[in-house]
């Protein structure tokens, strides 16, 4: 058994398909299924039942988990002990960003620390930030928006104005009823706007929302004048002298998305994770 399989395992197990696990791991779905064939064949057990909706483990699967997670961390544990007491920068550095932060800054970041650390393996997982946040202790550093992590080491890394933007003008003194698009984002982010939205239900009043996963179709969706749209300045500093839009404020403050780069005490000790922790920090962000 390579510790590639035991990984297959676990994924197969947190993603509950063949079909979404080959998504994820960027194989093919056949290649999943013949290597989950000689898993089960060195074991002499069937590890998974499948159902229609999803698999199963069965009593000797759950063992077999059991096992494959203590591998997987042992491993995990060799490689980093490895990685700190070697006077080169190697080893492991997993890292879960917003998908706002990985499209718009993570990219430069990385480049330059590969260039500079080629042997540093990076896993690297990108998503919504409430959902970081649940799977937290399974990364070196979390790049988070919104609440930062609790019992976790957390810098403030920039505030994120937020603003509205529409292809029609935001009169004053009269009722702007318009569609509001909303992209997929954290419970923080739409409590700002709702929260944004009641203060402000005598110059704005959302008729109907369209709901939508990324911020870039949220984005095209406005541009084409299918309604207003909230947005943060990090993605939308472009649109300015384009589009009508207005600073979203309460009691004349800006209204923020905060932005996070957390980890656990004394995971700095990890050269690859101190230096990418110093790259982040030195970054200029907006």
């Amino acid at each position: 058994m390579k510790i590639e399989d035991y990984e297959l395992l676990l994924k197969l197990n947190e993603v509950g398909t063949i079909r979404g696990t080959a998504k994820a791991i960027l194989i093919s779905q056949p290649a999943v299924t013949q290597r989950l064939k000689y898993i089960e064949e060195y074991f002499e057990e069937s590890i998974f039942i499948r159902t229609p909706k999803k698999l199963v483990l069965t009593p000797a699967g759950e063992m077999i988990l059991s096992h494959a997670r203590k591998v997987v961390d042992q491993e995990e544990v060799i490689k980093s002990s490895l990685a700190q007491s070697s006077e080169e920068v190697q080893g492991t550095l997993s890292i879960a960003c917003s998908s706002l932060v990985s499209q718009r800054f993570l990219p430069s970041i990385l480049a330059d620390y590969t260039k500079e650390f080629p042997k540093v393996a990076i896993d690297l997982v990108t998503g919504i930030s409430e959902d970081i946040k649940r799977g937290h202790k399974n990364y070196h550093v979390c790049i988070i928006r919104g609440e930062k992590l609790k019992e976790s080491v957390c810098t403030n890394l920039f505030d994120d104005p937020l603003y509205i933007f529409d292809t029609e003008p935001f009169p004053k003194n009269k009722l702007k009823e318009r569609p509001l698009i909303s992209f997929k984002s954290d419970d923080s982010m739409h409590e700002l706007v709702d929260n944004w939205l009641y203060h402000h239900q005598d110059e704005i009043k959302p008729v109907k929302t369209i709901r939508v996963d990324q911020i870039e179709t949220c984005k095209q969706f406005m541009k084409q004048g299918l309604g207003m749209s909230v947005l943060p300045k990090s993605v939308s500093d472009s649109m300015m002298d384009e589009f009508p839009h207005i600073s979203m404020k309460l009691n004349g403050e800006r209204v923020t998305r905060d932005t996070w780069v957390c980890y656990q005490e004394g995971v700095r000790k990890l050269p690859q994770v101190d230096q990418f922790i110093s790259a982040v920090l030195s970054e200029n962000f907006l």
